[in-house]
């Protein structure tokens, strides 16, 4: 039986994504990088890399890099405050949910930019606990970030769910011995996610999945 559910945000909860390509995009521009949309999801949304590694390929300096990581976070927060939608379905599906699982968000983005995002949209009132990127040492594909949070929820690994959208988030739930389900990201629509315990394309399928055995 599931009882805990763990959260991505980006993607997910809140339609981001396309706005992080964007402030990454921007900030690559200024030493005459043009970042594809491809690159940015084989890069980002697969491997777990900063798109910026792209600067250190060719070879700009540590200076240069760090005003291209400021120039990005600041453009990001820009973007951030004309206010990203919540993906669709997500607050009845939460609401379904409420009060049947606890819940949490497992998130890579600063908490500079999670508090951004939710400023506004009322989500956060569904979750136990939320760990941002500040919370953890390795960010994913690395486990670490759904081992702290299976211990902070204090189940144990079969009675939990990831909920991700990217093969980073899948990597580090399989790798934590957690079962995810998958809602492809729509940058990348048709990527394949072995392993993954289920594959959906609404999110709100994911109710009558996790309280199939629930009474």
């Amino acid at each position: 039986m599931i009882k805990a559910v763990f959260w991505d945000n980006d993607g997910v909860l809140v339609e981001t994504e396309h706005l992080y390509f964007e402030s990454c995009r921007d900030a690559l521009r200024q030493i005459g990088v043009e970042l594809s949309l491809q690159e940015f999801v084989h890069r980002s949304l697969n491997l777990g890399q900063s798109p910026l590694t792209l600067a250190t390929e060719r070879g700009v300096s540590e200076a240069t890099l760090q005003t291209l990581r400021r120039y990005k976070n600041q453009r990001y927060s820009q973007l951030l405050r004309e206010g990203p939608l919540p993906m669709e379905g997500v607050a009845e599906t939460l609401t379904s949910l409420h009060g049947r699982v606890a819940m949490a968000i497992v998130t890579s983005s600063q908490r500079e930019h999670f508090d951004l995002i939710h400023r506004h949209n009322g989500l956060l009132g569904y979750f136990n606990f939320v760990l941002t990127r500040e919370d953890y040492q390795n960010s994913k594909p690395d486990p670490e970030p759904y081992l702290k949070a299976l211990t902070m929820s204090g189940f144990c690994a079969e009675e939990c769910l990831v909920v991700e959208d990217t093969k980073r988030g899948l990597q580090a739930a399989r790798r934590a011995g957690l079962r995810c389900v998958v809602l492809p990201n729509h940058l990348a629509p048709d990527t394949r996610f072995d392993g993954a315990f289920r594959v959906l394309r609404d999110l709100r399928e994911l109710p009558s999945l996790i309280l199939a055995d629930k009474p």
